[in-house]
């Protein structure tokens, strides 16, 4: 039986949680960005240019501020066409678009479309690379808890911000329609950003069949940590799902990153899920997600 709410309430579950308890602190996430079980891991092949290869046209809107869900918001995103697209491409969303974006970071990402897609191995494929909210008027409490209320909640907002209001600004503004088959439209994103991807997913499988989760936050931040109970006793959805975590990823009072991934992936097999689980050496960061970024958008996009 479900815990009735004055259980819950006693038991201090409805209060923010503490950053500071037994000698703990939720800023040792720090000691997970940069660790040794990292060194190994570098870009995948596909993410350096490669002579001959069209690259696609970036866009970027700075400060957009577009947006009714999140009101009183500006953020920058970027648009991605690659060469030789086609009518309704299919898309790809990057949580946490700048780092994605970088072209000299551990993804690269415009890169590896291009690649791909001059090899023949996916389709020429759009992307927009979103970053979280920042406040418009000065205020600090709320620039210090702006993402983790977009990426961490567990409502279908993000989702709707996607369909409703972020997509079809770029549509409108470079003349192209995304496909709207939920099978090409993928949501992609690290750490808060991981557990966005698959909440999107989760809440709106028509609009978005494929995730990509680096080194999710499946932890109880906003009360993530009961997706793997609510994957086990829900209907199986049509999505696709590839997780990545590492050995020495983060653990701090909220949860342990490396069993909480296993925890989810563990509940997708028994739900009877299509999903991949890449369990590393790494930490929280996207190195090792990189190394593997070619082979997760081939997986991801196989047919059948």
């Amino acid at each position: 039986m479900p815990m009735d709410v004055d259980t819950h309430i006693a038991l201090g579950l409805d209060q923010p949680f503490p950053t500071e308890v037994n000698g703990r602190s939720v800023r040792e996430i720090k000691d997970a960005l940069n660790v040794p079980g990292d060194a190994q891991y570098h870009p995948c092949a596909e993410a350096y240019p490669r002579d001959g290869v069209e690259t696609g046209t970036v866009t970027k809107f700075a400060d957009w501020q577009q947006t009714e869900l999140y009101g009183g918001t500006r953020r920058d995103l970027w648009a991605y066409v690659p060469a030789g697209v086609g009518d309704s491409p299919p898309v790809i969303v990057f949580n946490d678009g700048a780092g994605y974006l970088a072209r000299n970071g551990a993804v690269r990402a415009t890169v590896v479309l291009d690649n791909l897609a001059a090899a023949g191995d996916i389709e020429p494929t759009a992307a927009v690379f979103i970053n979280p909210g920042l406040p418009v008027a000065d205020d600090p409490e709320r620039e210090r808890w702006q993402r983790s209320m977009e990426y961490d909640s567990m409502t279908p907002d993000y989702g709707r911000f996607l369909i409703d209001e972020a997509l079809p600004f770029v549509e409108k503004e470079l003349g192209i329609s995304f496909s709207t088959d939920p099978h090409k439209r993928t949501v992609c994103g690290i750490s808060s950003g991981g557990i966005c991807a698959f909440n999107t997913a989760w809440h709106h499988p028509g609009s978005f069949g494929r995730v990509l989760s680096h080194c999710g936050s499946f932890t109880n931040i906003r009360g993530g940590h009961n997706f793997p109970y609510l994957v086990r006793t829900t209907e199986t959805k049509d999505i696709r799902v590839f997780l990545q975590s590492g050995e020495q990823d983060a653990a701090i009072p909220l949860g342990d990153w490396p069993l909480a991934n296993k925890t989810m992936a563990n509940a997708l097999e028994y739900a009877g899920y299509d999903y991949r689980f890449e369990f590393g050496t790494g930490g929280h960061s996207p190195r090792h997600g990189g190394a593997l970024f070619a082979e997760s958008l081939r997986w991801l996009w196989r047919q059948g």
